[in-house]
């Protein structure tokens, strides 16, 4: 076994190492020089070079997203710690488990104007669950810290940050540990709903005749049958879900915008809840959002064992607990109420998929209509990772097979990172896995393709509507060139030369006949990754989907 010299650093690989840390993905650098040494010298862990930093974030962040466990990015010094920074706030919002690990210069050593040195101490302090500033050398206090950096990842579910200062010599190994860390173990949080707030819940629940569950992005087998089915046969309980929640039944609405896009004054009040619960992450659409806020509950619980936000400016309570352990100590003590609150809900539901299907069998080719298509062909049991922006926004519109698990950055609903995380997320879960993308946020990732991991089996579908359509849909679009140059990003770029610097196989659609068969082959060929790159009218997708909206109603 090969150790770093620096004790500091020996003790940083020691702890991650007890405490079940296994994968470290490792931006090249100087600086941190002993803790690459010490992570790749012990075969206990997986190690991953990634030259990009914040490619490497999401890459990590793609990881343990998956696996459910705390992965470690490790960088050098100065400003490669900062572009960790939009993974870092992924982490947070989406509470997924994430360490970094930075090497830093000693103290004397920062603001006297030598290079890569910033001021790294509590970099991360706004979006951060625990920030360990170390000092040089072997301490108790350093273990303390380090031992919390990891313990809080892993139990607050999100980022923590671990800042350790190395003086050169860097470079130097042994064979011989000197360190004996100080190690705590992980504790166990059992949480349970009081009696007293059973009774006030039911109280109120069981006098309630409209109750609306809203559920956000969501973990696949988070809740179990039963609770499901439970819910679904409560005719004074309306489920509404969208693609990211991962959650499936037949009288569950899963389409919200198509739902209450066509909504009427009337419509709203009638579909107002007395009763909102919300469970699981952030909520993509505009739409229940303004609902939500303009026609509001009387009363609003999230449940969730770690956070709750006051999306809509009525939330109650927060139950601190999973969705199974809420529904489980609740439901015995509720009753059936007379209601058709579900029963009108199904009626719309019918009604807007005969709309839906009605509008799609004569819709040209476009944004839309490729979604049609691909949704439908994506293989069964494999994993789907969508990008934000008008990507996310058309696959809440259409139906899902059950088993493929759908995954999206929606804690901070940014562009960057999406494919950088859709290939963490295929090495994290092992299975098959595809990502459907925009044009600006593929480009704006690009360098997320530099990446020597890349399963054969991983699949980007890239919708290329030449920039940024999502602008086109949304309200004070006009045309100009100003619109088109600042908003939309128009370009005429491909990813063609993209994909033969890094070794994907490419192919394009540009129809409905070419499309399928495009990705009849796409699935068929694990050999090595794959681009489909599909070509839509950048000035038609607006109409059609204007269109759509209007015919639902």
């Amino acid at each position: 076994m090969i150790y770093p010299k620096i004790p500091l650093a020996q003790s940083i690989i020691q702890i991650c190492l007890a405490k079940g840390i296994q994968h470290i993905v490792i931006s090249p650098g100087s600086r941190n020089a002993p803790l690459t040494i010490g992570f790749t010298g012990n075969p206990a862990f997986k190690c991953y070079s990634i030259a990009d930093e914040r490619c490497a974030g999401f890459f990590a962040l793609g990881i343990a997203q998956q696996i459910k466990k705390p992965v470690a990015v490790v960088c050098t010094s100065g400003s490669a710690l900062l572009n960790y920074y939009p993974a870092f706030a992924e982490a947070f919002y989406s509470q997924i488990p994430f360490i970094v690990i930075s090497a830093d210069r000693p103290k004397n050593k920062i603001d006297i104007g030598d290079g890569q040195t910033i001021r790294q101490v509590n970099v991360f302090q706004n979006h951060s669950l625990y920030n360990a500033n170390l000092t040089e050398g072997e301490s108790e206090e350093n273990d303390f810290k380090i031992n919390e950096a990891i313990t809080i990842a892993k139990t607050k579910k999100g980022p923590t940050h671990i800042n350790a200062p190395f003086e050169e010599p860097l470079y130097l190994k042994t064979k011989k540990l000197t360190v004996d860390p100080t190690l705590s173990g992980f504790m166990k949080v059992f949480k349970k709903i009081s009696i007293e707030d059973i009774i006030a819940s039911t109280n109120i629940w069981n006098s309630a005749k409209k109750k609306l569950i809203l559920i956000g992005v969501n973990d696949p087998n988070e809740i179990d049958q039963e609770v499901i089915e439970a819910v679904a046969n409560d005719p004074s309980i309306v489920v509404m879900t969208e693609v990211t929640s991962n959650i499936s039944n037949d009288s569950f609405l899963n389409h919200i915008d198509a739902i209450i896009t066509p909504f009427k004054e009337k419509d709203f009040k009638a579909f107002q809840p007395e009763i909102l619960i919300t469970l699981g992450g952030m909520i993509v659409s505009k739409r229940i959002k303004s609902m939500l806020r303009t026609y509001k509950p009387e009363h609003h619980w999230h449940i969730d064992p770690l956070r709750a936000y006051d999306t809509f400016g009525t939330l109650a309570y927060h139950f601190e607990a999973t969705p199974n352990d809420f529904f489980r100590q609740v439901l015995p003590f509720t009753k059936i109420v007379k209601s058709d609150y579900a029963a009108n809900a199904g009626k719309l539901q019918k009604d807007r998929k005969a709309k839906h299907q009605t509008y799609l069998s004569k819709v040209p080719f476009s944004d839309l209509k490729a979604f049609e298509i691909i949704l439908s062909k994506l293989p069964k049991h494999s994993q789907l990772q969508i990008s934000n922006s008008s990507a996310i926004r058309y696959a809440l519109l259409f139906d899902l097979d059950s088993t493929i698990s759908v995954f999206c950055n929606r804690g901070t609903s940014g562009i960057d990172g999406s494919t950088s995380t859709a290939i963490g997320a295929a090495i994290g879960s092992g299975r098959q896995t595809t990502l459907i993308t925009g044009d600006i946020g593929f480009l704006y990732d690009s360098n997320a393709l530099w990446n020597n991991y890349i399963p054969k089996n991983f699949k980007i579908i890239l919708m290329n509507n030449g920039g940024g359509g999502i602008f086109r849909i949304l309200p004070g679009h006009e045309e100009s060139a100003v619109f088109n140059t600042y908003f939309e990003t128009a370009h005429c770029l491909t990813a063609e030369h993209l994909a033969k610097m890094y070794g994907f196989e490419y192919r394009t659609a540009s129809t409905t006949e070419s499309l399928v068969e495009a990705i009849n082959n796409l699935i068929a060929e694990n050999d090595k990754p794959q681009i489909l790159e599909v070509f839509t009218p950048t000035r038609e997708n607006e109409k059609i989907l204007i269109q759509y909206f209007k015919e639902l109603a």
